[in-house]
């Protein structure tokens, strides 16, 4: 049975995470839940985000691991997220910060055929 992704990326994201990655090298991202970003999608250079036992990975975008709190996670279960790319500033912290562009979060339920098809709670795993 196939599994149904719960985030993924857009050709415009994924154009922009080849560019950082060419910079930076190996990426990961983390699903800010508010404050100083909003709830933004951060991108960092692999390993430069501290990952809790707290934090779910929702699956990679690209190679690239994408984590979230597991309390924010608790809302957005039923969704699938969708990494997009548009004009402006990026987060403060993120790598995307400075190129003029920044990578926005968007997202749809999952219908009833799309949830049967999404792993375990059990199999979201939790970071390292």
């Amino acid at each position: 049975m196939m599994t149904m992704p719960r985030v993924t990326a857009t050709a415009a994201a994924l154009e922009l995470m080849a560019a950082l990655r060419d910079r930076h090298g190996p990426l990961m991202f983390f699903q800010s839940g508010g404050c100083c970003d909003g709830s933004t999608p951060m991108c960092y250079p692999a390993g430069e985000f501290n990952i809790s036992d707290t934090d779910v990975c929702l699956g990679s975008l690209d190679g690239a691991p994408f984590y979230m709190g597991v309390e924010q996670f608790a809302y957005w279960e039923h969704t699938q997220l969708i990494i997009d790319v548009v004009d402006g500033n990026g987060g403060m912290f993120s790598l995307d910060n400075g190129t003029g562009r920044r990578f926005l979060t968007r997202s749809r339920l999952f219908n009833d055929e799309e949830l049967a098809q999404l792993p375990p709670l059990g199999a979201v795993t939790a970071g390292p």
